[in-house]
Parts: structure tokens; sequence; C-alpha cells
């Protein structure tokens, strides 16, 4: 998903919902690397979780299809392994 030679930095916007609600939003930024985008996804995404006291959600198959069709995916409550205080955690890659 990138090219060779070219450096992005990884964007992420999280955002936690309670009943169709935003009650939470906030964005991690990784700068360039020569990492491959999966590492870069991982390692924003556990910063965006620290920065929102979230845990970091199981990721399933459904969340690698909806990212790389969306560039966005969805976890429920059910995807992390302590009790939350949402019904949904949202992220966002932007580009």
């Amino acid at each position: 998903m990138r090219l060779p030679g070219v450096l992005i930095n990884m964007r992420l916007e999280g955002k936690t919902f309670k009943a169709n609600l935003a009650i939470q939003v906030m964005e991690a930024t990784r700068p360039p690397s020569e990492e491959r985008f999966a590492k870069q996804l991982e390692r924003c995404l556990v910063d965006l979780c620290h920065q929102m006291n979230v845990p970091i959600p199981l990721w399933l198959e459904k969340n690698t299809h909806e990212f790389a069709r969306f560039h966005q995916t969805v976890f429920f409550d059910g995807q992390f392994t302590e009790p939350v205080p949402f019904d949904r955690f949202q992220i966002r890659w932007l580009e």
C-alpha cells in the first residue's frame, strides 16, 4: 500500500460512541517511517488507545477488510478484553 521510497505520516482519528453519540474524539500521528504500513498502523493504534485511555482491541479479519476497503473500521465491546464504558470504538485513517 506504500510506494517504494515514499514515506508517509500515519494519522489515525479515534472516536468512542455511546448510543450513537460521540463521547470522545482524538487523533494520533506517527512520523514518517520505513516500516511496513501494517506495522505503522499497529503502532499508531496503540498510541491512540493510550491517549484515549481505551484498551487495545482485538483486531479481527472483519477489521482488516473494513480498513482496506474504507480506510476505517469499528471495534465493538466484545473485541476488548476488559469492560469499556462505550458501545463502539471507530478508527479512521486520515490521509
